[in-house]
């Protein structure tokens, strides 16, 4: 039952999609940086949009609910650069191993209002050379390819964690198998130095008994 349960959980923990989506506060002239560890040559999709505060959400937003959105590696290097916007979309294949960060910041504004951003950042999908097809009327396509990508990465893990828990299952019971012949040897074992033991002290007994019996009638005690 405690393997069993432990298979559930594996299974539950491959199944949780390696994304970030977040909703935030920014203030006017603030930044908020999100970072992300990636390795290299593993595929991200990010999308961000600012929530509409109108209550009718076909008006068009203010100007002042605008953004400028920065996506950068840890050496430094720029995929995306974007002012003064209120959605956007950025893809890329990183280059390299490390922490990449999406920067975001609300221009200067009097008086100070509050953007809420909704952001959705997905990693994970080890291909190469996707800045060929990346382009901008490709990345919705590439947002689903993602998630196929993803889930068939999750499920090939998957795959290997339940093969790897079977083979455990059968060396365990191999395992307790000869846990119960070692135990049944030792306990045959057990029995028969007993018995051996108790012959020897019957045998000494006896001699001693014989060796008493005839020194009493050599000195004619009895």
């Amino acid at each position: 039952m405690m393997m069993i349960g432990w298979m559930v959980l594996v299974v539950g923990v491959l199944l949780v999609p390696s994304s970030q989506s977040l909703r935030f506060d920014i203030q006017s002239g603030k930044i908020k940086c999100i970072s992300e560890d990636m390795k290299s040559n593993s595929m991200t999709v990010g999308k961000y949009q600012v929530i509409n505060p109108n209550q009718d959400r076909h008006q068009l937003l203010p100007d002042s609910h605008k953004l400028n959105v920065k996506v950068t590696s840890s050496h430094g290097h720029i995929f995306q650069w974007a002012e003064k916007v209120e959605k956007g979309q950025f893809v890329f294949t990183a280059m390299e191993q490390g922490n990449y960060m999406a920067c975001f910041s609300a221009p200067e504004h009097w008086p100070l209002i509050t953007l809420t951003i909704d952001f959705d950042w997905r990693t994970g999908v080890q291909f190469k050379d996707w800045f060929n097809v990346a382009k901008k009327g490709h990345v919705d396509a590439l947002w689903l390819f993602c998630e196929l990508q993803a889930m068939k990465v999750e499920l090939e893990q998957l795959y290997h964690t339940i093969n790897s828990i079977h083979e455990e299952m059968f060396y365990f019971r191999a395992r307790e198998k000869e846990m119960q012949q070692l135990n049944q040897e030792t306990i045959s074992k057990m029995m028969w130095l007993s018995f051996v033991s108790l012959c020897f002290g019957f045998s000494v007994a006896g001699l001693q008994f014989w060796y008493l019996k005839s020194f009493f009638q050599e000195n004619k005690l009895i």
